[in-house]
C-alpha cells in the first residue's frame, strides 16, 4: 500500500512515519508540507493508493487540496488525519471527498485498519466522528451561516490574541502589553470563552477563521 503524508508539522510527520512503521505492507512514498506541495509532487508521481491529510495547513488547506486532488486523481483515496473534530470541518472533509476521517492520536494498529478498510471501499473514522457525522445527517447545518456568527471581542482581547498567535509566552505577552501576567491569563480565559474553544491553537484559528486577527 503505496501512500504519503501531508501535514505543515515535521514533528507529526515523523510520528505517524513511527505509528506506519510496524506495518511493512505500508510504503510512505513521500510527505509533502501543504496541500500545493503535495499537488506538485502528485504531477511528478501520483503512483498511491492513500493520503494521510492534515487540514488546518498554510498556502492550500487540506480541505481544498482533498477536493484538487479528487477533481484530477479520483482513485486516490483521502483520510483526514487531524486533531480538529468540529462538525465543520466533518462536514467540508466529506463534502470534498474524503474517503475517511481519523484523529492524530489513534493508535498504530487503528490507523493501519483505517487505510486497509478505505483501500476496501469502507471508511475509516473514529467513533466519536462516525457520531457527529450521523448528527449531521439527521440535523443538516448550514455552515454558512454558522461562520457569520457574532463574536465580540474587546480591542484589549484582540491585541492578546494577536500575540497568543505569534507563540509569545503570557509573560512577554504581559510585558508588550503593559499588563500583569494574571491579568493576560484573565484575558485569554475570556477568549476562549467567548470563542467556545479550549486551546491556544484552536483560539487562534478561529480567530483567523472569523477575521478577527
Amino acid at each position: 500500500m503505496k501512500i504519503a503524508i501531508i501535514d505543515d508539522n515535521s514533528f507529526l510527520i515523523s510520528s505517524i512515519k513511527e505509528k506506519l512503521s510496524f506495518f511493512e505492507e505500508i510504503q510512505v512514498k513521500y510527505t509533502a508540507n501543504n496541500g500545493a506541495d503535495l499537488l506538485e509532487k502528485l504531477d511528478k508521481d501520483h503512483n498511491l493508493d492513500a493520503l494521510l491529510m492534515d487540514i488546518e495547513m498554510p498556502v492550500l488547506n487540506g480541505i481544498e487540496t482533498t477536493l484538487a486532488v479528487k477533481q484530477k486523481y479520483p482513485q486516490i483515496k483521502i483520510i483526514m488525519l487531524t486533531v480538529f473534530d468540529n462538525d465543520e470541518n466533518i462536514f467540508n472533509a466529506i463534502k470534498a471527498g474524503a474517503d475517511g476521517y481519523l484523529l492524530k492520536d489513534v493508535n498504530p494498529h487503528e490507523l493501519f485498519n483505517g487505510i486497509v478498510d478505505t483501500l476496501n471501499g469502507g471508511a475509516a473514522m473514529n467513533p466519536s466522528i462516525a457520531l457527529k457525522t450521523l448528527k449531521l445527517l439527521r440535523n443538516p447545518v448550514d455552515f454558512k451561516d454558522v461562520s457569520k456568527e457574532e463574536i465580540n471581542l474587546t480591542n484589549r482581547e484582540v491585541e492578546v490574541l494577536e500575540q497568543l498567535s505569534k507563540g509569545l509566552s503570557y509573560k512577554v505577552i504581559a510585558d508588550n502589553l503593559f499588563l500583569s501576567p494574571s491579568t493576560v491569563r484573565k484575558h485569554i480565559e475570556n477568549i476562549y470563552s467567548k470563542l467556545q474553544v479550549h486551546s491556544k491553537l484552536e483560539a487562534v484559528q478561529k480567530a483567523r477563521r472569523n477575521n478577527l486577527i
